[in-house]
């Protein structure tokens, strides 16, 4: 039986690898990349393997009906892999609808 992709784990698996490296970002400044909701989760996968991204939810005001805050995924690292990281969603995601 094949297992569903699930962020949840993805979110785990990248803070166990983190606790293990312990590489720890230092005093190097992060950046967030906001993912949309909707995006296709093989998408994120790749970015995260990717860009070595960490994967982490945060809350924020999201202007939709019956709803102030919501969590939202991000993906935390360095200003560089952020912004590449950024143009390989939009390239990835404009291919996908493309193909639909």
């Amino acid at each position: 039986m094949h297992k569903t992709l699930n962020l949840d784990d993805l979110i785990a698996k990248k803070k166990k690898d983190n606790a293990e490296t312990d590489s720890g970002m230092g005093d190097e400044e992060l950046y967030d990349l906001i993912i949309p909701p909707g995006t296709v989760v093989s998408i994120i996968y790749d970015i995260v393997e990717e860009f070595e991204l960490e994967p982490i939810t945060r809350k924020m005001p999201v202007s939709i009906a019956n709803s102030e805050e919501r969590e939202i995924l991000v993906l935390r690292g360095p200003l560089e892999k952020v912004q590449a990281a950024e143009e390989f969603l939009y390239k990835e995601m404009k291919a996908w609808i493309e193909n639909q």
